[in-house]
C-alpha cells in the first residue's frame, strides 16, 4: 500500500525520452491525477525558492540568465557532465520534491494519483506507490525525439541517455512495461489494457448532463472519439492537409479535449492541458450555428472544473483574436494580458511554450496558494 491512505499510486518511470509525459496523460485521460516531479524540481529552484540559493552555491551564478533566474539548459550541461555534481543537485532537490509531492498527493480528490519522475527509485519515491510501471522504447527513437523535440545534438543526446541509470535495472523492478516505440494509439492500447486488468480502483465515470433537444451540452472527449474530433476541426477549420485519426490521437498525448454537442452534432471544442500546475487553452472552435457567449461559458466552465480537479493555478488562454472579444471571457473573469505581464515564472514559460501566433492571450487566476512559492 502507499503511504497515502485512500489513494492507489503509480510510479511511472522510465529513462530520458521514453515517453514518459505521454504515459502520465493517458493515465489522466483514464482518470488519475498526474504529478511530473521534474516539474515540481523546475519550481523549487526558481527565483526565490526553496532551492534555489543551495544550487547557485553548488553551480556558481553563471548559471544564472539575465532575469536572475537559472538557466536549466546550463544547469543540464553542468550537471550532466558530472556524475557527482549530478548527484549533488539530486541531493538538494530530492526532499523539497517530495515534500511537494505529498502535498499534492493529499489535496488530491482523484482515488488514482501517477506519479512520474526520471529518479523514482533513486528518490525514494518508489517506496511510497502500489506499483511501478516503467516506459521503454529503443535507444534510436530515444535519441530522434532528444534531436527532433527538444534540439539537442545527436552527440549531446548520446551523452544524456549515457549519464543515466541503465534502463535495465528500471525494467527489472517494474509491475508494468509501456512499449513506447511505435504509434500513440499502440501505446494508448497498452495503457488502457493495464489500467483495466490492474487492481487499482475505476475512478467512477462523471454522471452525464440531461440531453434536452435544441440545447448545448459538454462532455469529455476521449481518445475513442479521435476520429469524431478529427471530422470536426477538419470541417471547420478546412486545414490544408486534413487531420488524420492519428494526429489527434498524438493530440492527445498532450492535451484533453471538451466537446459541446447539440441534436447529436458536435459544435464546439476547447483543447486543453494542466502541466506544471498551469491550464492552457491554446484550440477553441466553434461552428458558426453556435451562439458565442453561451458556448464559451459551457466550455469554459468544464475546462476550470477538471483544471482544479488537476490543481491548476492559472489558466492561459490562446484565442483567436474575433473570439477573445466574446463578453463571456469577462463574465468568467479573464482579462487580455501579455506574457512578460504575467509576474509569475513558471507561468510565463508556460505561456512561452504555448504560445500560439496571432492569438490573443487571455489570462485568470484560479487558486491563490501555490505549490512551492517563491519566497
Amino acid at each position: 500500500m502507499s503511504r497515502w491512505p485512500g489513494k492507489y499510486v503509480i510510479g511511472l518511470t522510465g529513462n530520458i525520452a521514453t515517453g514518459k509525459s505521454v504515459v502520465r496523460k493517458m493515465l489522466e485521460h483514464l482518470g488519475a491525477f498526474g504529478i511530473d516531479a521534474d516539474e515540481v524540481a523546475h519550481r523549487a529552484m526558481s527565483h526565490g525558492g526553496p532551492a534555489y540559493e543551495a544550487v547557485i552555491r553548488l553551480f556558481g551564478e553563471w548559471i544564472l540568465d539575465s532575469g536572475g533566474e537559472i538557466n536549466r539548459k546550463a544547469l543540464g550541461r553542468l550537471a550532466f557532465a558530472d556524475a557527482k555534481l549530478l548527484d549533488q543537485l539530486e541531493e538538494i532537490m530530492h526532499p523539497l520534491v517530495i515534500q511537494a509531492v505529498d502535498l499534492l498527493i493529499q489535496r488530491s480528490h482523484s482515488p488514482v494519483v501517477v506519479l512520474e519522475a526520471i529518479k523514482l527509485f533513486e528518490s525514494g519515491l518508489a517506496d511510497a506507490c502500489d506499483t511501478i510501471w516503467v516506459v521503454d522504447c529503443t535507444p534510436d527513437v530515444q535519441i530522434d525525439r532528444l534531436v527532433r523535440k527538444r534540439g539537442l545534438s545527436e552527440s549531446t543526446a548520446r551523452q544524456r541517455i549515457a549519464v543515466q541509470p541503465a534502463q535495465k535495472g528500471k525494467l527489472e523492478r517494474a509491475k508494468v512495461v509501456i512499449e513506447n516505440s511505435k504509434s500513440f494509439e499502440d501505446t494508448w492500447n497498452q495503457v488502457q489494457n493495464h489500467w483495466a486488468a490492474g487492481p487499482q480502483p475505476q475512478p467512477p465515470e462523471a454522471t452525464p448532463a440531461p440531453v434536452t433537444r435544441g440545447r448545448p451540452a459538454i462532455r469529455r472527449g476521449r481518445p475513442n472519439d479521435a476520429d469524431l474530433i478529427a471530422s470536426f476541426l477538419n470541417r471547420t477549420r478546412k486545414p490544408a492537409t486534413p487531420l488524420s485519426r492519428g494526429d489527434i490521437m498524438a493530440a492527445f498525448g498532450q492535451k484533453a479535449y471538451f466537446l459541446l454537442e447539440q441534436d447529436g452534432d458536435v459544435v464546439g471544442a476547447i483543447g486543453w492541458r494542466v502541466d506544471n500546475l498551469v491550464t492552457r487553452a491554446d484550440e477553441i472552435v466553434l461552428t458558426k450555428e453556435a451562439p458565442v457567449d453561451q458556448s464559451l461559458r459551457l466550455l469554459i466552465a468544464a475546462m476550470e472544473s477538471a483544471s482544479a480537479e488537476l490543481q491548476s493555478e492559472a489558466a492561459l488562454i490562446f484565442s483567436e483574436p474575433n473570439l477573445a472579444k466574446a463578453g463571456a471571457w469577462k463574465t468568467a473573469g479573464y482579462a487580455q494580458t501579455l506574457i512578460e505581464n504575467l509576474g509569475v515564472k513558471a507561468w510565463q514559460e508556460a505561456a512561452e511554450e504555448s504560445e500560439v501566433a496571432g492569438t490573443t492571450l487571455l489570462f485568470k487566476r484560479l487558486r491563490e496558494d501555490r505549490i512551492l512559492r517563491p519566497i
